[in-house]
Order: C-alpha cells, then structure tokens, then sequence
C-alpha cells in the first residue's frame, strides 16, 4: 500500500493506493492521522479510489483512523470508495458508520 497526504484548505486529504492489508499499512495511516491531528486538522479525508482490496485488518485501520479522529473533536470522511470494497462496508455495516461520496471534490463540499 501507497499512502500520501496533502491539504485542501482545512481538510487533510488521505491517498491510499494499493491493497489495504495491515503490517506496516496500519503505522503509515496512523502516522498521517497523528500528523493531521498535531498540525491542528481535525477534518479528515481519506480517498480509497486506488485501493483495490481491503481485508479485515484494512477495515480496522480505517476504524482506528475514524475513532482517532471522532475522540479528537474531528470528522473522516470516505472518497471514491470502488463498488468492491462498498460491497465489504455493506456486508459489515460499516456503510452506517463512515460518510463515503463518489468524488474528492463531493466530500471536500460536504466538511
């Protein structure tokens, strides 16, 4: 897995590219949220349009980067999310917990 990250205005905006499988996965997106949360972002956005598979230790990155988030008074949001991977949040009812938009630009408008 690739991660890269950049800010848009207020927001932080999370790249991931690749398969989201844990290891050394899990470290590199908790460095980017600690960063984010140290520089004072608290809106976070992660775009998954490049990833192509998630397994269960995936999912628990981008929970633990969701509740990281939520206890620090900010918010996560999902971009691009494949129909693959939205299949997994439904069968887990994940889809309940995470805003998800079709586009960078849709979730940036909706902070």
């Amino acid at each position: 897995m690739k991660a890269e990250k950049r800010v848009e205005g207020d927001v932080t905006i999370i790249t991931l590219s690749g398969k989201l499988m844990g290891g050394p996965d899990a470290e590199a997106v908790r460095e980017l949220i600690k960063g984010s949360l140290d520089a004072g972002s608290k809106k976070v956005l992660i775009d998954l349009g490049d990833v192509s598979w998630v397994n269960s230790t995936g999912l628990g990155i981008l929970i633990a980067s969701h509740v990281t988030v939520t206890n620090a008074g900010g918010s996560v949001k999902l971009s691009r999310v494949s129909k693959r991977i939205h299949q997994i949040f439904m069968v887990t009812k994940l889809h309940t917990v995470f805003d998800t938009y079709d586009s960078v630009e849709q979730a940036l408008a909706s902070f």
